[in-house]
């Protein structure tokens, strides 16, 4: 017996497939909006014979992140970053995902964040300081060095020198361009020629790895040291970062079948599958970060008011600047900064757009969506929509006053993805968030310089194509501009 014809959604013509692609590479935003607005809530397209989804309503997609998450794996453009990112907790599925989030989890605990609050203040202080008034400087670079040294402090334990940070942060824009250029068709077959575009990434993954496994090996070393008697008086030591977890984790496996003290040995032989973490969250945790401060001090820059109100705050949070051991507890009295950063990541989310693929025809919206087909949600799209957020294109952080932020359904606003593979590092980036706009905030004004036009870039996170020139105005001086 013949299978029934499917019943697709409404969207674009076949005929238009390859014209759709190359526009999505172009432009995606624009293509996501135009599709959502001509078709609902729930649109079909193909990208050759593969067959995609687009779900623009909350409840659709709250069925793919919570209600049948067990239907869904990761995108083909996450598979894509398993040639950089491995096995790691953003790509693995399955036993593996659920043993690395279990073991990772410890270090977000929301209890354990403000134990770092004090490393975010004084890394953004001493960064801060090297500033000078009246200088013009790529406030997007900035923050990606700060971003990048605080987390490689906290998870790893490591001080990156100024220069290697420059130079890690080329290496990332350098791989942020090859997964975009790798959607192409016949990416497999472009990518094999000796272009110079290839030889840059495969040069950047190189030398990203050989950065990832010095600190690796660097705990290595440190663990090797430790012998059997003093490992078990360790098990009981709260482990200072997210290497050492992985390296017990590993050498319990290895003492749980023997009783040879090669623990380290086990560890050695799964180099890669550490590897794989620490790359997941050295670039996912600081690239997503240093982009929402990005468009949060270019959104204050644009908006005086609210820039002044914000400035009211820290100065009678922070009013006694040498007082660092109360910076933790301060925070939560940041509440007009919190719907600021808020309001930044609803208008310019990092994260732009989400994708899963069905292992299991299932049902959503009315309609049956076979085994095997995507699904593609955006942030950026239902945070501009304005039946849940009025005059969406204005920047208006009021919307997360209490009484406001529960008014919207739970997944209009969802920066941080949701259900059980929700970004396990939300906590940590609200907190680092909140803590560095309120610590530069409280010395510092920033003006956007008119030069290039202001252009989105969405590669894997949402970046200003042309970086984002500001000129510093210390607020001691703001009176005489």
């Amino acid at each position: 017996m013949s299978k029934s014809p499917i019943n697709y959604p409404p969207g674009p013509s076949s005929r238009l497939t390859l014209k759709l692609f190359f526009n999505f590479l172009r432009d995606p935003l624009t293509v996501l909006h135009n599709l959502s607005k001509e078709y609902g809530d729930i649109s079909h397209f193909k990208f050759g014979k593969h067959h995609i989804y687009l779900l623009n309503n909350p409840d659709y997609v709250k069925e793919v992140l919570v209600n049948q998450d067990n239907n869904f794996i990761k995108s083909r453009g996450l598979q894509l970053a398993k040639r950089i990112l491995g096995e790691g907790l953003l790509t693995s599925e399955g036993e593996l995902h659920h043993r690395q989030r279990q073991l990772i989890q410890p270090i977000f605990h929301p209890d354990e964040i403000p134990n770092y609050a004090n490393i975010m203040r004084e890394y953004t202080l001493d960064i801060s300081s090297q500033w000078h008034d009246q200088a013009t400087i790529d406030i997007h670079k900035e923050f990606m060095h700060l971003a990048l040294a605080i987390v490689s402090k906290i998870f790893f334990n490591v001080s990156i020198e100024e220069l290697e940070i420059k130079e890690i942060d080329r290496y990332v824009t350098i791989i942020m361009e090859h997964f975009n250029r790798a959607r192409i068709p016949f990416a497999r077959i472009i990518e094999k020629v000796p272009l110079p575009s290839n030889i840059r990434f495969c040069q950047a993954k190189k030398h990203l790895d050989e950065i990832i496994y010095r600190i690796i090996d660097s705990h290595l070393n440190n663990d090797s040291s430790n012998n059997a008697d003093n490992r078990q008086q360790n098990e009981s030591h709260l482990y200072k970062d997210i290497i050492n977890l992985l390296l017990q984790d590993q050498a319990n496996d290895y003492f749980s079948t023997s009783k040879n003290n090669e623990g380290v040995n086990i560890a050695r032989n799964n180099r890669q599958q550490l590897r794989d973490n620490v790359m997941t969250i050295f670039l996912a945790g600081h690239e997503t970060v240093a982009n929402a401060l990005t468009w949060t001090f270019y959104l204050l820059s644009q908006n005086p008011k609210e820039e002044k109100m914000l400035h009211n705050e820290v100065d009678s949070v922070f009013h006694d600047e040498d007082n660092v051991a109360s910076v933790a507890k301060d925070i939560s009295k940041l509440e007009y900064t919190q719907r600021v950063f808020a309001e930044s990541m609803r208008l310019y989310p990092p994260a732009w757009a989400i994708g899963r693929q069905a292992i299991e025809d299932c049902k959503i919206g009315g309609y049956v969506i076979p085994a095997g087909s995507s699904i593609l949600m955006s942030q950026y799209l239902m945070h501009h929509d304005f039946r849940y957020f009025p005059q969406p294109e204005r920047f208006d952080p009021e919307r997360w006053s209490p009484q406001e932020k529960a008014k919207p359904p739970r997944f209009s606003y969802f920066p941080f993805g949701g259900g059980v593979r929700s970004c396990i590092g939300e906590t940590f980036a609200w907190t680092e968030g909140i803590l560095v706009i309120a610590t530069i905030a409280r010395r510092w004004k920033m003006q956007v310089m008119r030069g290039d036009p202001l252009v989105l870039q969405p590669l894997v996170t949402l970046r200003p194509k042309h970086g984002m020139q500001m000129r510093l105005i210390e607020r001691n001086n703001v009176a005489r501009i």
